[in-house]
């Protein structure tokens, strides 16, 4: 168990779960998006995993030109990873959700392991005004949507932006037969010789709990399958998402924090802002005499192209 390297922080900054009647904090434009990630990484974010929402209305969008509307302002203001979504969200086929980081071709890539029922519909029931007709739709769809990824999905992206593009993935993993898929992986060579980044993510409906011995059954399954050869990172939707965090730098792991994944700063106290996130479990790091990762010392670790390799350079 490593727990002498530095920490790195990934800070998911909009995503696709959430909708802009849960939090006026939530980023939604492209100027929203862009001044969130500078800010998480002035904050002392690493990496920057980045979703793209429909100016107008706040949905997720995988246009590639709304995602070209803000990474060129994160990318002239900071050296943060950048770190796009092949997940995307509800409704987008593969082929819309390859089609910004193909054409920006990022030094990271999320990567999801396995189709699952993704819930959202029990954040239905809380009371509120909706801003958008869209949002009901969204959350109560979810009680009939499958995430799809395929073998052949994950195939197919390994090799546009791996193989092809030279990205390298965080792959999240809602279950341990996620991380069978990771290691099958692996043994066909598809992972080309290289250590995986692993994102522990807890919480979703329909996959693996947001507790400690969720927690640990999930690193212990990785232990077993893939034995030193990859690190770690833990990301907890709602409210233990700092306590489990904290946990997985316990134990060696890297930690994400952001709104995509948990709208609060504490409890009853919506988080101002994804920077507000990134300072919080920034402190309790340090308080536990944790060192935060730089961007380059993140790079290094995760055997990155650089940031001069990404379609966005010179921009």
């Amino acid at each position: 168990m490593k727990t002498s390297q530095s920490v790195i922080i990934s800070c998911a900054i909009t995503g696709s779960i959430h909708t802009p009647s849960m939090s006026p904090h939530l980023p939604v434009t492209p100027e929203e998006i862009a001044d969130g990630a500078i800010g998480a990484a002035e904050a002392g974010a690493a990496i920057l995993h980045l979703h793209a929402r429909d100016p107008k209305t706040g949905a997720p969008t995988p246009d590639p030109d709304v995602f070209l509307r803000f990474l060129p302002k994160i990318a002239a203001a900071t050296d943060a990873v950048i770190n796009i979504t092949t997940g995307g969200g509800q409704t987008m086929t593969v082929d819309d959700r390859l089609a910004a980081p193909s054409r920006i071709e990022p030094e990271m890539c999320s990567l999801n392991l396995g189709s699952m029922n993704f819930g959202l519909y029990p954040m239905a029931d809380r009371p509120r005004e909706w801003k958008h007709d869209w949002e009901l739709k969204h959350l109560l769809g979810s009680r009939d949507f499958i995430f799809r990824n395929t073998f052949g999905d994950i195939e197919r992206i390994l090799e546009e932006m791996g193989e092809k593009r030279g990205a390298r993935f965080e792959f999240e993993a809602y279950d341990t037969g996620h991380l069978h898929t990771l290691a099958h992986l692996r043994d066909r060579g598809l992972l080309r010789g290289r250590r995986p980044f692993v994102q522990f993510v807890l919480g979703v409906l329909g996959g693996t709990g947001a507790d400690p011995e969720s927690l640990f059954q999930m690193k212990a399954t990785a232990d077993r399958l893939l034995g030193d050869d990859y690190d770690f990172s833990v990301a907890a939707a709602g409210r233990m998402q700092f306590r489990l965090v904290t946990i997985g730098a316990a134990f060696g792991g890297n930690v994400r924090v952001g709104l995509e994944d948990n709208l609060y700063l504490e409890r009853g106290r919506l988080a101002a802002s994804n920077a507000e996130q990134v300072t919080r479990i920034r402190e309790v790091l340090e308080a536990l005499s944790f060192t935060i990762a730089t961007p380059d010392e993140a790079r290094e670790r995760l055997g990155l192209k650089g940031r001069d390799k990404v379609a966005l350079a010179g921009t």
